[in-house]
């Protein structure tokens, strides 16, 4: 497999993408200060993002890149909206709107990347709680933190959702910061519950999983957002491998490696020719359908968070997945225009919606950019 992946390191590309984007955010940063891009409008009506309340769970992408960009540029410029950020999340938990397993997505790329870039103790505050409330939504029996809705209230499941792992950083973090152990059993027993249910005995996975909140008991795997119950849907697929890369940055159990590489061949085998996946895995260059650059960006943050810890030509044979699918994903998927704040083109939210631009997804690729030049975790 790795001779289909050719794409030599090229430093100077890296920084031109990162030019264009944060260009773009530059032009953004008025723009969206307490209100948010979460799905843009489709390639008819432009692709333009409209701010968004903050009450969904995409609120924390756009601060979150403007962190990134202040970490690789200096550029102050990026944080002048920082005070505005923090007062618009600080509500967002004083009035509970909202709170679901996302407060990990909402609270990392907001208050924790603002703590570790500028040591604000309101930031580190703010984060800690969103811990606290995260941890809200564990329940012991099932050893799982429940995805939406009222806590220990379904009819009569409730759901945990593959998306959560990327939200447990928050709890590994809140756990380091303070020293309590708790936040980290708690993610470390819930990527534990995913890996036994979500995760397939091929390593290819399920969106969600029933569980009884009663006993704790796992009911049966289903889909919120792919094509069918057994397939698997690409974006999943992605926060498997990066999840699993990251649990394992944190805790070094042997397990979640294991996941992480194991999903990663997975996806890795169902690559179509250019590199950027179909939204479901049912599809392919035969049976085609519309691709999720999303997953494509996602998934190269979590192929470069892998390669730290396999052999040397795992490694070698990661990175260089992940540069050519970064090459595809600038080649075809690029939004060249300065004045449009979407970065890559042809994501999918829900099937339904069609192809537009998404916040996650640029976000993700901007992270890789900056991992490819040599960058650590960045915030997780």
């Amino acid at each position: 497999m790795s001779e289909r992946f050719t794409a030599p390191q090229d430093d100077a590309l890296y920084l031109q993408m990162c030019a264009e984007i944060e260009e773009k955010l530059r032009r953004a940063a008025p723009l969206y200060t307490r209100r948010y891009p979460h799905v843009s409008t489709l390639p008819a009506e432009g692709l333009r993002y409209t701010p968004e309340e903050n009450n969904i769970w995409t609120s924390s992408f756009l601060p979150g890149m403007m962190c990134l960009a202040a970490k690789r540029t200096g550029g102050a410029a990026f944080l002048q909206y920082k005070d505005d950020y923090l007062a618009s999340f600080k509500a967002r938990l004083d009035n509970r709107i909202g709170i679901s397993h996302d407060l990990g997505f909402l609270y990392t790329l907001s208050a924790v990347a603002l703590y570790k870039l500028t040591g604000d103790e309101e930031a580190r505050a703010l984060a800690l709680r969103a811990a606290d409330m995260l941890c809200e939504r564990y329940n012991e029996k099932g050893r799982y933190i429940q995805a939406w809705g009222e806590f220990n209230v379904g009819t009569p499941y409730v759901k945990i959702i593959v998306d959560t792992m990327l939200n447990l950083p928050l709890l590994f973090w809140a756990g380091e910061t303070t020293g309590n152990a708790r936040y980290a059993d708690i993610a470390t027993a819930h990527a534990h519950t995913c890996a036994d249910y979500l995760v397939r005995e091929d390593y290819s996975s399920f969106h969600t999983y029933l569980m009884d909140p009663a006993t704790g008991k796992a009911v049966e795997g289903r889909t919120h957002q792919g094509f069918h119950d057994n397939t698997t849907w690409a974006r999943g697929q992605a926060w498997v491998v990066t999840g699993f890369a990251l649990a394992y940055t944190y805790t070094k159990e042997p397990r979640f490696l294991e996941v992480s590489r194991k999903a990663a061949e997975v996806f890795l085998q169902n690559l179509p020719a250019d590199f950027v996946p179909y939204w479901d895995f049912t599809f392919n260059d035969h049976i085609p359908d519309l691709r999720d650059s999303s997953a494509a960006s996602i998934f190269t943050c979590g192929l470069l968070e892998l390669a730290q810890y396999v052999d040397d030509a795992e490694a070698a044979r990661d990175r260089a997945a992940a540069r050519t699918i970064v090459r595809s994903l600038y080649d075809h998927y690029f939004l060249h225009d300065p004045d449009r704040v979407g970065v890559l083109t042809d994501a999918i939210y829900h099937r339904d919606t069609g192809a537009t631009c998404v916040i996650w997804g640029d976000y993700f690729f901007y992270e890789t950019l900056l991992r490819l030049l040599g960058g650590d975790k960045c915030f997780w």
